[in-house]
């Protein structure tokens, strides 16, 4: 197989790698092929050498252009300094099972054949395990063995084969996104001027220029205006169809490219044989109405989240550092400086750059960016805080437990990159059902064509071009992808974010919603939920302020069910005894707070209640019972009857004992629970359901739930969970209001709707363009308009979903 490309670069006085002129003298030169091939540098000689000796020298069949000349800054050195912790904090994370994901952004990609080179010359490291390359955006994933291989190893393989390895840092994705829009920009303004020019000359053609004798020279300043477009503004058409024909696969674009080079080649043949008209005008105009739509529509996509913004984005570049909480005039550092300990001040209004703990202060926190809710959470001494919150009231003084990738907000931005990585099964289904309507628009130009050359062969080119713009495929093969990024985009925004591109699928499809009890159904944190009083004259308030001032000094989880007492009263003498409970003295009194046998001196009967019973004792006998438990999470029971509403029937499973169980499942309102199961019997229960031909949406909470979050058709975690069950899960809920659950199911069902109404309006918009374009009532710039107009109705339909 020979390609132009080939052909051009094997000519001896250009490099065959690079397509530069070699210089005289030069004996630099690769066997490639079974052919020397001429070099013009050692550097193209060494990336060639590289390439072949790796069996991938297919690369050169076919690539499109010249590959980019290598710069001699890709020696070892360069790239050591990846292998510092601190200059791979910002693209490089840990994952679960012992493997490392490495983000990069790669310069130098050109086509598709650069995907697969890169792929296959990775794959092929030691210690390399999976390679992702996204050819539009320039990203590439690549999951390695740390142990096996190195960061920069990777990097110096990619500059081996004359590639740019940037690490993908937002400030890098960014740029990118820019060069973006500015490219488009520029060539719709090609396009544009074009237009307008042409069809300047074009007026004094049809008023009779080219009877005249100014004819000839009216035309050839047409073509001259018109080649710019075609071969600048419109060449992203003609890319796009060379490579899809190459790998033996049609896209849109080969109706669109057969449509512009054909009225452009015929305009040509025209003007140079001074026979036919020229249609300079038309190709002009549908080139920058074609040009129009997609930008309008790559300007959606990014306002609606489909191209990598960035979380991280949302940090401010610098914090103020302090010694000790209140003490001494603020430092500002950057961000990337702080360290785990480190003292930040947080004034009100600004932007929390990292995951901590409160040290000093009190005031509330819009936590939005993260859970969706947007009213302002209240935030004491000892609550954790995450990086991109806003501190709306009063300053707050934090000692830091995260920062840079280790945030929270990091991590939801890896599961945001993986979602966008996935392709669900009703993508590809439009992809493929694009394939073969461009195949069909092919085979009916080419019939249209033949009948309309018997009955007006010079009006035949032209209907063919309508035919072949009119039908393309675009509104089709954007009908889906768009809804599904919109709802997506929705989600996150509600708090639930979507990590699994079969989410939104299959989400409509469910018909059993399974809970875990502990740190799902309920806040996974103890509360106290009853008082029991033992002797008289000892009220309520007045014995949970005494607990209080004891547990002040406990690190004990149970001591946070007291947080809303504290500060009434102060106790001193405080001790700890483990496993047991606490002392100390209160008002010249001295408490125990604990087991019967610390507080009382011998066991007593504790109340009949499902609790964790504390007893509050003093000098003179037992006061009263306090019973802690796990509060109800916050709108389970509302959550529970909105999916029955819905028709998908809850249940719960627990490992937890039979009475709390049964108390939990009756508060919210589930009536199938089982308690007392393991996580291999969670498995069992829910595979049950699945062959009973159920589809089971599981939300689960904790290591102990990974395998049925595995299972499960759709598993959901929830924010709290640890990190090995939110990736095992195909989304994290990230508010801490079940409600949100629902609300997803309405919006995926929506979202199904959508794309139904995208499908329907582009098969219907193509069966009524179709017998007008064959009919010769649309002229070619017309059917641009028409099919621009259909692609903007899709993605205008879909973005309904991000309201």
């Amino acid at each position: 197989m020979t390609t132009t490309a080939q052909l051009s670069m094997s000519a001896s006085n250009d490099c065959y790698h690079c397509g530069l002129p070699v210089p005289e003298g030069s004996n630099f030169s690769v066997v490639i092929e079974g052919q020397p091939r001429e070099m013009c540098c050692p550097g193209c000689e060494a990336v060639a050498g590289a390439i072949v000796s790796g069996g991938l020298e297919n690369f050169y069949r076919y690539r499109e252009q010249s590959a980019e000349r290598p710069t001699e800054e890709s020696a070892d050195e360069r790239w050591q300094a990846y292998d510092l912790e601190a200059v791979q904090k910002d693209f490089v994370s840990s994952l679960g099972d012992g493997g490392t994901q490495v983000r990069l952004l790669v310069g130098g990609i050109t086509c598709a054949a650069c995907v697969w080179l890169i792929e296959q010359h990775l794959g092929a490291l030691p210690g390399v395990r999976r390679v992702v390359v996204n050819a539009s955006t320039h990203r590439a994933q690549i999951l390695i063995d740390p142990a096996t291989v190195k960061v920069s190893r990777v990097m110096q393989s990619l500059a081996e084969i004359g590639y740019r390895p940037v690490p993908a840092t937002a400030a890098n994705r960014e740029q990118l996104l820019q060069q973006e829009s500015r490219t488009a920009l520029r060539r719709l303004g090609v396009a544009g001027l074009g237009t307008m020019q042409v069809m300047m000359f074009s007026i004094a053609l049809y008023a009779g220029g080219f009877e005249s004798d100014w004819g000839l020279y009216l035309r050839l300043v047409s073509l001259l205006v018109a080649t710019p477009v075609v071969f600048y503004a419109a060449r992203p058409f003609f890319e796009a169809a060379w490579r899809a024909l190459k790998k033996r696969s049609l896209v849109m674009d080969v109706p669109v490219s057969l449509a512009i080079g054909g009225a452009y080649a015929a305009s040509l043949y025209a003007t140079v044989t001074g026979r036919g008209e020229v249609y300079f005008d038309s190709v002009s105009m549908f080139t920058f109405f074609l040009l129009l739509g997609r930008t309008i529509e790559m300007r959606a996509r990014h306002k609606a989240g489909l191209a990598a913004g960035g979380l991280a984005q949302l940090l401010p570049l610098t914090a103020s550092r302090v010694e000790e909480p209140g003490s001494g005039e603020p430092e500002e550092v950057p961000v990337a400086s702080l360290q785990v300990g480190n003292v930040v001040l947080i004034r009100p209004g600004s932007v929390i750059p990292c995951d901590g703990e409160v040290r000093q202060g009190s005031s509330a926190v819009n936590e939005s960016c993260l859970s969706g809710e947007e009213l302002p959470v209240r935030k004491e001494t000892g609550d954790l805080v995450a990086a991109g919150t806003v501190n709306t009231e009063s300053p707050l003084w934090l000692s830091v437990h995260a920062v840079g990738e280790a945030t929270r907000l990091s991590a939801i931005e890896r599961l945001v990159e993986q979602a966008q990585a996935d392709k669900p099964a009703q993508v590809a289904m439009a992809d493929r059902l694009a394939r073969w309507f461009v195949a069909a628009v092919l085979v009916t130009a080419t019939l249209v064509f033949g009948v309309w050359w018997q009955i007006d062969s010079e009006r035949a080119l032209w209907i063919t071009l309508s035919v072949l713009v009119v039908t393309c495929p675009c509104a089709l093969a954007l009908a889906t992808p768009t809804a599904l990024t919109a709802a997506t985009n929705r989600m996150r925004e509600l708090g639930l974010l979507v990590s699994r591109g079969h989410v939104l699928e299959q989400l409509p499809q469910i018909t059993k919603a399974v809970f875990d009890k502990t740190g799902t159904l309920t806040a996974g944190e103890p509360s106290v939920q009853a008082f029991e009083a033992l002797t008289e004259g000892i009220e309520e308030q007045q014995a949970l302020a005494i607990c209080a001032a004891l547990e002040a000094s406990s690190h004990h989880p149970i001591a946070r069910a007291f947080v809303p007492w504290c500060g009434q009263v102060t106790a001193a003498d405080c001790e700890t005894v483990t496993g047991a409970g606490v002392s100390g003295r209160v008002g010249g009194t001295y408490y125990k707070l604990g087991k019967p046998e610390f507080a009382a001196g011998a066991a007593m009967p504790s109340p009949q209640a499902p609790l964790q019973w504390m007893l509050l004792a003093s000098d003179s006998g037992p006061l009263a019972w306090i019973g802690l438990g796990d509060r109800q999470r916050s709108g389970a029971p509302e959550a529970i009857a909105l999916l029955r509403q819905q028709g998908l029937e809850p249940s719960l499973l627990s490992g937890d004992q039979s009475a709390h169980v049964a108390r939990l499942a009756h508060a919210v309102g589930i009536e199938h629970y089982t308690a007392g199961v393991s996580p291999e019997q969670k498995l069992e229960q829910v595979r049950a359901l699945q062959a009973a031909g159920e589809r089971v949406l599981m939300v689960g909470d904790g290591i102990n739930d990974v395998p049925v979050l595995s299972g499960a058709d759709i598993s959901v975690a929830m924010a709290g969970a640890s990190d090995l069950a939110q990736t095992r899960a195909d989304a994290v809920l990230l508010a801490q209001d079940l409600r949100v659950l629902p609300e997803a199911l309405r919006l995926a069902q929506r979202c199904r709707r959508i794309i139904r109404q995208n499908l329907s309006w582009a098969l219907l918009y193509n069966l009524l363009a179709l017998p007008l374009a064959v009919a010769g009532l649309v002229p070619p710039w017309a059917a641009a308009i028409g099919m621009s107009a259909s692609s903007l109705v899709v993605v205008l339909n879909a973005l309904r979903l991000s309201r």
